[in-house]
């Protein structure tokens, strides 16, 4: 059976069923052994509720990531970041095979699926972005998977940073690479310190795509670990592919994303900042 006719007969079994209690509305998505659902409680209230199971050992990963999802967002208080409600443990006999994480339910689209060309909006969202990423920072916590998939983009128009399943203090340095290849930081690849700059270039990395519909070269995916580049080198400015991008959010998108974090900027109220003057050359049509 292909992926595609798996997740059918999920969503087609998922309706008018219940996971813990709570009636499952209908299939948002679906992740690495999870399933997200928007639900409703006993007292009406619609949640999402991420479902992860774990069917062999080395799925063993995706219940911790769920675990930390939940134990990262439910100490964040902010408008831009999905606040996790609850978690709920599955056993098999005495082992945890299935966790559940109660999520507020947010309406809206994933900046990958919205398709923005509109560069005062996209300006705008990544403002919004920042905020949420510094209140975390605020926090002691790093995102660590800032991509345009982890951002919404509600029906009202504003941004909500979703998916902390690879969020970590600041200051770890993860045992394995963790990240999105075509966003990940040089520093997650060669396994160092997690820091503030490390969202710095996985927004960078995102605003980069938004504008010119392009990745940045990364290690990840066209280099080997342990081999440096200079980002200057391998991608053009988003203005010499884009021309509506203002001079200001060019030169800060490349900011962003060089190769030696203290080169980039210093912290997430510096590139809200950067970005109002990049809406104010938008403005003046520079």
């Amino acid at each position: 059976m292909d992926q595609t006719a798996a997740r059918a007969i999920t969503n087609l079994m998922a309706k008018g069923t219940q996971i813990h209690g709570f009636d499952v509305i209908e299939t948002l998505g679906h992740g690495a052994r999870s399933t997200i659902y928007a639900v409703r409680a006993k007292d009406g209230q619609v949640f999402a509720l991420k479902h992860v199971i774990k069917r062999e050992d080395a799925d063993q990963r995706f219940l911790d990531q769920a675990q930390t999802e939940h134990d990262v967002a439910h100490q964040l208080d902010h408008p831009i970041l999905r606040k996790s409600l609850r978690l709920i443990r599955g056993r098999r006999l005495i082992r945890t095979n299935e966790i559940v994480v109660l999520m507020e339910m947010v309406d809206g689209h994933t900046l990958e699926q919205a398709n923005l060309s509109d560069t005062t909006q996209i300006s705008r969202l990544c403002q919004q972005v920042a905020l949420g990423l510094g209140a975390m920072h605020e926090a002691g916590f790093i995102h660590a998977d800032i991509k345009p998939n982890n951002i919404l983009v509600t029906d009202d128009g504003h941004a909500k940073i979703i998916d902390f399943g690879q969020s970590c203090s600041a200051g770890t340095v993860k045992e394995r690479i963790q990240g999105t290849p075509d966003y990940i930081a040089p520093e997650q690849v060669l396994r160092r310190e997690m820091t503030a700059q490390t969202d710095v270039f996985n927004l960078g990395a995102t605003m980069y795509w938004l504008l010119t519909n392009k990745h940045v070269p990364t290690l990840f995916p066209k280099g080997e670990p342990g081999l440096s580049f200079k980002t200057d080198d391998a991608c053009a400015p988003p203005r010499d592919l884009n021309p509506q991008v203002p001079p200001a959010l060019s030169s800060l998108v490349m900011k962003c994303i060089q190769t030696d974090p203290t080169d980039r900027p210093e912290s997430m109220a510096r590139i809200h900042d950067w970005l109002d003057i990049a809406i104010s050359q938008i403005r003046r049509g520079a």
